[in-house]
């Protein structure tokens, strides 16, 4: 098409009209002696005259003013013509074009509308030489806000305008039917949208320089659908693929509409919002955000293009004969074709590698299609914000991936070798740069320049290797095509937490004095970590900052997710064993809450002698922060409850609303297949290819002396897996509600549960800053109660709390 690309050569004159109003202005200002011609016909020569008249002025450079005049100045309305036969009729004040006026070019083009100040400014309607029309908002001779074009060829589009160029929502249609809703940068589609083809066929999803860029939805005309990744208008990644006929389940539609609300998915109750902007001549452009400044030449030429590029056209017409030919008889066998199954499709750059039939459409699901229904409908749920192009940290994102492939590909051929002192501390680190451009050592990139610090490369790839961690699979994890995510942060201290697609590692920005603290206890972290296989620390495994070439420096930590599981984890608490402030401060709890101490109203009861292994450790752990003089750390505990669906029911009979919002837990569970039989089964020990296990876990298995005779055992979960058992990881337990001060518990609330905790936030010292919280709040609360007291008081105040949570068995008389 003509398209966006035929936007009216920069509006031909209308930049030197403001220019050549200013000077007509400056001219009859200065100049005490031009010549006017009177309306009556007589020529004189005035001098400073100040009388509002009606005349005529000629110019010496052969330009006339004809109108109301104040002194030899054009004010109100008149007609002026340039020597080149440009006329403009309309408003003046002091001499420049200023209201309501009509600009007639040489080569025919019309703009009718508002100026201010000499530039076409506000409310206009332009038609341009090759009867293009715009009409709408503009600024400063371009167009700016919400307006309506229509193109020569027949195209139209109708949405938010910037600097002379589409940006912001709007809608596309193309002379042949095919329209495109939703949002345009720089003059291309960009962002998410939605195109429908006159065909029947469309596209909802994300969109990158007018091309198919991320997540999307392909449907054809007859039906049948593609949920899953594009690259440059070519399928790259996992999907779905749903025949003619075949319906979403409750679950995928509520995936689908959770994309929406995150932004991944165009929403098309906003995109109707500017559907019919060419009839509001005055429209309130505060409802409308546009930003930044683009070019009038980055046009969009991609509706043109789409209904004419031949090699697009056939790629897409060669897709959906595919997709319709599987499961389809050719001579249209309608029995054939309600026997098209599910498929989950694997592509790479447009080729099909991979193919898996996830059920048969009328047959019951199978146990592992029913498991992979109930992944996919957790998938909704995950915590965070996929971090895509245009995200406030995408840049910072793709630095940070390019810098750990970089360290890890750097060090992992080096020969392995035992730690040395030198590997430890501030000058065991290296820096790199990394220019747009690339370099000898470094490739080109999308993001800004920027410098690159990895700090003790050798001691933490050793940790790595400690926790069975692959190289490839590290870098995979986080350096893949799978964008990171963005938690919002659960604590105070402002830190920025990312989280690997797969939910293996957590990465978290410190502070300059957080990286000073880890630096030091290094060493001890390294020794500590290497004689205590089971502790419940924090598992770092990489230390980096970026300095991007705007200055400001980012410092992270790679860790491990200790809720990285097949298991949902439908509570998170963090607990110090203070009360001040120890509750959650959110009306509105759900799975992704992290509670505190004060919201904690159960106690779990383990094996006893898994209880007493866990207290074992957490005072080992414990211990080893008090020596490094570290305080204000958490237990971190993550809860699965087995059976949650049962809870509506009790917790009905029992009349209360939970603190923790259970019911919420039990109302979407009972949403979703039920797996049966419900509970938790303890068996001997598998083998090793049969048995889920936790990443970035070390240390031996549990034994359970009351269920097999002090062997080794397995979680075994009916319907899901086989879980292998470790201290803080996939700990079945007894879960038992305790009433509040004053409440009657009607029933003996117990569930089953799995477990999953650690010790987390273990760089705060105990300096002069926390002192002096500590002396202040000491004041005005009960000191016992706060959290930044000494560490050996906080340690043993810890250990206290914990004890009361995993209470011992009663033993019955």
């Amino acid at each position: 098409m003509s398209g966006l690309g035929a936007i009216a050569d920069n509006i031909e004159r209308t930049i030197t009209l403001s220019d050549r109003t200013k000077s007509l202005d400056s001219s009859l200002i200065h100049d005490n002696n031009d010549i006017t011609k009177l309306a009556n016909g007589e020529v004189c020569l005035t001098s400073e005259s100040t009388n509002f008249r009606v005349g005529e002025l000629l110019l010496p450079n052969g330009e006339s003013y004809s109108g109301s005049l104040l002194g030899n100045i054009p004010e109100g309305s008149g007609k002026y013509r340039w020597s080149d036969g440009c006329r403009y009729v309309g408003e003046w004040r002091h001499g420049i074009t200023h209201g309501h006026g009509k600009l007639e070019f040489p080569s025919g083009a019309v703009y009718d509308g508002e100026f201010s100040g000499g530039y076409m400014h506000g409310e206009g309607t332009y038609i341009g030489p090759d009867k293009v029309t715009y009409r709408g908002r503009w600024r400063l001779n371009l167009k700016h806000g919400l307006g309506y074009q229509m193109y020569p060829n027949g195209d139209i589009f109708e949405g938010s305008w910037m600097q002379g160029t589409p940006e912001g929502p709007g809608k596309y249609t193309w002379a042949n039917g095919n329209v495109y809703f939703g949002n345009m940068k720089g003059g291309k589609i960009s962002g998410k949208g939605t195109l429908t083809w006159i065909n029947g066929d469309s596209y909802e999803g994300s969109w990158l320089n007018g091309a198919m860029d991320g997540v999307g939805m392909y449907t054809w005309s007859d039906g049948s659908c593609y949920i899953g990744t594009w690259t440059h208008s070519l399928k790259d990644g996992k999907g779905t693929f749903y025949p003619s006929g075949s319906r979403l389940t409750a679950g995928q539609e509520l995936y689908l509409n959770a994309l929406r609300k995150r932004g991944l998915l165009p929403d098309m109750k906003k995109q109707s919002q500017v559907s019919h902007i060419h009839h509001a001549a005055s429209v309130d452009m505060g409802n409308v955000k546009v930003s930044g400044k683009l070019p009038e030449r980055n046009l969009l030429n991609f509706g043109q293009s789409r209904p004419t590029n031949v090699s697009l056209e056939r790629r897409w017409s060669l897709e959906v004969a595919i997709e319709k030919v599987i499961g389809h008889n050719l001579d249209g066998d309608m029995e054939d074709a309600m026997s098209a199954p599910i498929l989950e499709r694997e592509y790479m750059q447009g080729i099909l590698i991979s193919e898996v039939v996830l059920n048969e459409r009328f047959s019951p699901p199978s146990g592992r299609a029913r498991r992979r229904q109930k992944r996919f409908v957790r998938e909704l749920k995950r915590p965070g914000e996929a971090i895509i192009k245009g995200h406030r940290s995408y840049d910072l994102m793709l630095s940070l991936q390019l810098g750990i492939r970089y360290t890890v590909g750097k060090i992992t051929p080096i020969h392995r070798r035992d730690i040395r002192n030198s590997d430890f501390g501030p000058r065991a680190s290296f820096w790199m740069y990394f220019p747009k451009g690339g370099s000898q050592l470094t490739p080109t990139h999308q993001s800004e320049d920027f410098k690159w610090k990895d700090y003790c490369p050798m001691v933490f790839r050793n940790l790595r290797e400690m926790f069975k961690i692959d190289a490839a699979d590290y870098m995979m994890s986080i350096c893949g095509n799978d964008a990171l995510r963005e938690l919002s942060s659960p604590g105070k201290s402002g830190s920025v937490f990312f989280l690997s697609q797969d939910d293996r590692f957590m990465i978290k920005t410190l502070r300059k004095s957080e990286v000073k603290v880890l630096l030091r206890m290094l060493p001890n972290y390294h020794r500590h970590v290497k004689t205590y296989e089971n502790t419940l620390i924090t598992k770092f495994f990489g230390l980096h900052r970026i300095k991007p070439s705007s200055g400001q420096k980012f410092r992270f930590v790679v860790m491990g997710n200790m809720f990285c599981t097949e298991l949902r984890i439908h509570r998170r608490f963090d607990l110090k064993g203070s009360s001040l402030g120890r509750s959650a401060d959110k009306v509105e709890i759900d799975e992704n809450t992290i509670l505190k101490d004060l919201d904690l109203n159960y106690c779990f009861y383990l094996e006893p002698s898994w209880r007493e292994a866990l207290l074992r450790q957490i005072e080992i752990d414990s211990k080893f922060l008090e020596e490094e003089n570290i305080m204000d750390y958490s237990l971190l505990l993550g809860v699965h409850y087995r059976a949650p669906q049962h809870l509506q029911s009790l917790i009905s009979c029992s009349g209360r609303t939970t603190a923790d919002g259970l019911e919420i837990v039990a109302e979407e569970e009972s949403l979703e297949d039920e797996i049966s039989p419900q509970g938790l089964v303890l068996v001997p020990r598998g083998s090793d290819d049969s048995v889920v296990v936790g990443p970035h876990v070390r240390g031996s298995r549990l034994r359970a002396s009351s269920a097999t005779g002090d062997a080794e055992v397995d979680l075994l979960l009916p319907g899901t897996a086989r879980f292998q058992i470790q201290l803080g990881v996939n700990m079945p337990a007894r879960a038992e509600y305790i009433p509040k001060e004053g409440q009657t518990q009607v029933f003996h609330e117990v569930y089953d549960v799995v477990l999953y905790l650690g010790i987390i936030d273990i760089l705060q010292e105990y300096n002069m800053s926390k002192k002096l919280e500590h002396a202040y709040k000491s004041i005005q609360f009960d000191s016992v109660s706060i959290s930044a007291v000494d560490p050996t008081y906080y340690s043993e105040r810890f250990l206290e709390f914990i004890r009361k949570v995993f209470p011992t068995y009663a033993v019955a008389t």
